[in-house]
């Protein structure tokens, strides 16, 4: 398994960061290989990327979710991975999103896509999309205020 960790300072408050990417749907607005996401319950998504010329399926589960702190999954078929990103306010204006993720390259090339760099650069490149989406605007499409533990719903909506 290979892990990486990506940080960036984004210029809006941590609730509107965080409301942000609650919105799962819009992530192929702001993430390269990312083709489609939906939401199919409050705990369940299912992803399609292309990755190394291919397109790849799999479902992951939101096993914590905390609003205005964190946002974790883990895969349930396919593709494994699994990871978090966290929200910190370091100003009223400016939050800092923290992406962690392990995954198993699934293939020779995306074992040299990760050894060479070219996985980790990705994800800041899709940071910093993110960060451009909200600084452009300086505020969300929607959020999901629920909170979930365990892979389950524990309150809200």
């Amino acid at each position: 398994m290979k892990h990486l960790d990506k940080s960036i300072d984004v210029n809006v408050p941590v609730r509107v960061a965080y409301n942000q990417w609650t919105q799962f749907e819009s992530f192929p607005r702001f993430m390269m290989n990312v083709r489609d996401v939906k939401q199919l319950d409050a705990t369940h998504l299912k992803w399609q990327a292309e990755i190394g010329g291919k397109v790849t399926e799999w479902t992951a589960q939101i096993t914590r979710q905390e609003p205005d702190r964190l946002v974790a999954w883990r895969s349930t078929s396919g593709v494994p991975n699994e990871g978090s990103v966290r929200f910190e306010a370091l100003a009223p204006q400016i939050t800092r999103v923290t992406l962690s993720m392990d995954y198993v390259p699934q293939d020779a090339l995306e074992s040299v896509a990760a050894a060479s760099g070219l996985v980790a650069r990705r994800v800041e490149h899709d940071l910093e999309k993110f960060k451009e989406l909200l600084e452009e605007t300086g505020f969300e499409t929607g959020g999901w205020r629920g909170r979930i533990e365990s892979g389950e719903v524990a309150g809200g909506g």
